[in-house]
């Protein structure tokens, strides 16, 4: 089963489910997650081939949908569930293939459509660093830099990297080999009409306007919002209007 942390297990209600996006983890979301368990618990997983859950040689969205299933079903059988870029696409396809699971669901800046923002050029510069010559994160950062220029997804990447130990808690080479998978969305049939609300930063080009019909034929009761000033890390870049938008959808 996947690895997750847990907070506010003693709260009442039916739980949050909260899937972070590629490269991410569950620490990425404690802020968050611990202001929500305020008001009911809420557990953030780490996805496969990311953090301290299992490695496995796929990566594909049925996949993840069934790893999510098997977490919902151990936490009680239903959750309101967010995810955020892959783990929106996650969380979409788990929603469509085990309704019954998803109480609610939150999709973060991503549509149920393919995309060509590919990711291998952030993989090969963490495939390229070579481990063994760091002593401090600040050396790993220096090193990354040539090949990342922005601060900000490098202090995010490098989240993922264990400099004592040498080694990142991703699975580099399968995320590589499946990112055609990730990039991709599955074939689907049916719709989940359960509660769904996308919400998009309003800098961002991951959610348009022609992607609303695609939308609407599989969550035929979506809503759409936007969060001002935020990029595609809306969750990160404005934390507290996210955190608003999520206690008005699921009304905590």
């Amino acid at each position: 089963m996947l690895a997750y942390d847990s907070y506010g297990d003693d709260a009442p209600g039916t739980p949050i489910l909260i899937v972070h996006g590629l490269f991410g983890s569950a620490r990425n979301w404690g802020v968050i997650a611990r202001r929500l368990s305020k008001s009911r618990r809420v557990v953030a997983v780490d996805m496969r081939n990311h953090g301290d859950s299992p490695r496995e040689p796929s990566h594909s969205y049925p996949d993840m949908a069934a790893d999510l299933a098997e977490v919902i079903e151990h936490i009680g059988g239903e959750a309101l569930v967010i995810g955020h870029s892959m783990g929106g696409k996650a969380a979409m396809v788990l929603a469509l293939t085990h309704p019954e699971l998803v109480r609610a669901l939150i999709v973060a800046d991503i549509a149920p459509v393919a995309y060509e923002h590919t990711q291998m050029h952030l993989v090969e510069a963490m495939q390229a660093l070579d481990l063994a010559t760091l002593e401090t994160r600040s050396d790993a950062d220096a090193a990354l830099a040539h090949a990342v220029e922005t601060k900000g997804v490098r202090d995010f990447l490098l989240q993922s990297l264990e400099v004592r130990e040498r080694r990142w808690k991703l699975n580099l080479d399968v995320l590589a080999a499946e990112m055609d998978k990730v990039l991709s969305f599955p074939e689907v049939t049916g719709a989940y009409d359960g509660p769904t609300l996308f919400i998009a930063g309003a800098e961002s080009d991951y959610v348009q306007t022609e992607h609303r019909d695609r939308i609407k034929a599989l969550f035929p009761n979506a809503k759409q919002a936007k969060i001002p000033g935020a990029g595609h890390w809306l969750h990160a870049e404005k934390p507290r209007e996210f955190e608003a938008a999520v206690r008005a959808f699921f009304t905590l």
